[in-house]
């Protein structure tokens, strides 16, 4: 059986409805594209999962469907640059956006306008009350912009380009999506409007991220939203005038799974432990109700499901798990100058902003002597950073200096718990699953390199809109996804 509730009927049902080839003459034209982020989720889960569960949702989807092998979400591989790539086709060059947590120089705080430089976290730390899965953003905790009367900045005006939602809106389509946290209004794009139904339950209220149970009961939450908008109902079960074009929900099971002790890996050949082995059996249940409705509803020939993930998580081999007291990389650039750090992000990689932008040189000093201690693969700074990432003497976003550590280590305090951690620069950071399915392709695996901002312009052409018309598109350009020639990718 592929997982809890998969059930044999349903599992012979559903492998019947994906044997069904496209009647002669029938179009492969997509109305609809349902997006899904399975956070964590590398191409090995994915190739793992299918080999045993020969019968799962994934399993079929695979046999109508193309496999990215070798796809990458962009640096640095946190959730919230993940899912830009998959919304925009960008990479925080254009998008602006590097973390959850990070920091604007041209920005304030709310407490005192008047200077310039401020962290800005915009996860459950701007909520009302992140206790409660049904809370809203709290403008009060929110940065502020000198240039425009210190009004409060939401997360969607935090976003320099446009997204896919913006696009599919101008051109009269419907649009939804489901996240975890209120500050996700950031996918509403710098429009503010990008999304007719935005659901975005808290996923700290109640200890969710603490208890896998509470995790995969999380995830159904956004399930079910998903299963009403395929039933022409929003998120909470109200009629919508119109199916949305584009819709979707991120997955966080399998991430949690990957990060809590006693879960994870069992070793460096990804062999998932029985916590990790329930999430994706969970979340391929879930994949599996959807495409059930769709096949009920004779929906599956007009809907592109695309599966992939923000993020991947590092390390895979939990041998290679090692624990570094980030608040050394703060020492070390105290004892350059008091007060030097403006903002240190910390996972399993660490971005410096600097107070005073020309003592990066010496930071970077300070640091190659803690080479050891502080376990540094990289120093990304200067001239190599401003060439990959952007320059950070003229971008007010850009991190100063970023600090790529050997595989498997995590900043973060000593006591942690914690097996796993996203946002590096590292294979088992940015790899990840994708995979493109629909009736009318056949099923194969494309080995050549490809990149999650490839989503965002391929969904566009699937839809028959122009995928220039998003900004980052333009800027970076961006190249829709090879080989999707049956759905016309491009027309």
């Amino acid at each position: 059986m592929a997982g809890p509730g998969f059930g044999v009927k349903w599992a012979a049902a559903f492998a019947l409805a994906l044997a069904m080839p496209l009647a002669a003459g029938a179009s492969a034209k997509v109305d609809q594209v349902i997006l899904v982020s399975v956070d964590g989720f590398h191409p090995v889960d994915l190739q793992r999962f299918r080999e045993r569960h020969p019968t799962s949702a994934l399993a079929m989807l695979a046999q109508q469907g193309v496999i990215f092998q070798d796809a990458s979400t962009p640096a640095p591989s946190d959730s919230f640059p993940g899912l830009l790539a998959l919304l925009t086709g960008g990479t925080p060059r254009s998008t602006g956006v590097w973390y959850d947590d990070s920091y604007a120089r041209d920005l304030a705080s709310p407490k005192d306008c008047t200077k310039k430089g401020v962290e800005v976290e915009l996860a459950e730390n701007v909520d009302v009350d992140p206790d409660k899965f049904d809370t809203t953003i709290d403008p009060k905790k929110l940065p502020v912009d000198p240039a425009k009367g210190c009004a409060p900045v939401y997360p969607h005006a935090y976003l320099r380009v446009n997204t896919i939602f913006e696009v599919l809106k101008a051109a009269g389509r419907t649009t939804a999506w489901a996240d975890k946290h209120p500050a996700y209004d950031l996918v509403q794009g710098p429009s503010g409007n990008g999304v007719d139904d935005l659901f975005v339950p808290e996923i700290n209220a109640e200890g969710t991220t603490d208890d896998l149970a509470k995790t995969i009961a999380y995830d159904s939450r956004k399930v079910d939203a998903v299963l009403n908008l395929i039933k022409g109902l929003d998120h909470a079960g109200q009629a919508l005038a119109q199916l949305p074009a584009v819709f979707g929900m991120n997955f966080q099971a399998v991430s949690v799974a990957q990060k809590l002790k006693g879960n994870g890996y069992q070793d460096g050949q990804a062999r998932p432990s029985a916590g990790l082995e329930a999430a994706l059996n969970a979340t391929d249940a879930a994949l599996g109700r959807m495409v059930a409705l769709l096949d009920s509803r004779h929906l599956r020939d007009s809907t592109v499901l695309v599966v992939s993930a923000k993020h991947g998580q590092a390390p895979i081999d939990p041998a290679q798990r090692r624990i570094v007291d980030g608040k050394q990389i703060g020492k070390a650039i105290e004892r350059v100058a008091p007060g030097l750090a403006g903002q240190i992000t910390t996972d399993d990689v660490a971005l410096i902003w600097l107070r005073d932008q020309n003592r990066a040189g010496e930071v970077v000093d300070a640091l190659r002597t803690k080479t050891i201690e502080l376990a540094i693969a990289k120093i990304w700074s200067g001239a190599e950073l401003a060439a990959r990432f952007g320059d950070p003497m003229s971008d007010p976003r850009v991190p100063d200096i970023i600090v790529q550590p050997q595989i498997g280590v995590i900043y973060t305090k000593p006591t942690a718990s914690k097996i796993a951690e996203h946002g590096g620069l590292g294979p088992d950071d940015r790899s990840v699953a994708l995979l493109v399915s629909h009736p009318a392709l056949s099923a194969r695996i494309i080995s050549v390199p490809v990149s999650t901002v490839q989503v965002a312009p391929t969904i566009l052409a699937l839809l028959g809109l122009d995928p220039q018309k998003l900004d980052a598109v333009r800027m970076e350009g961006t190249e829709v996804l090879p080989g999707l020639a049956e759905l016309a990718v491009g027309r």
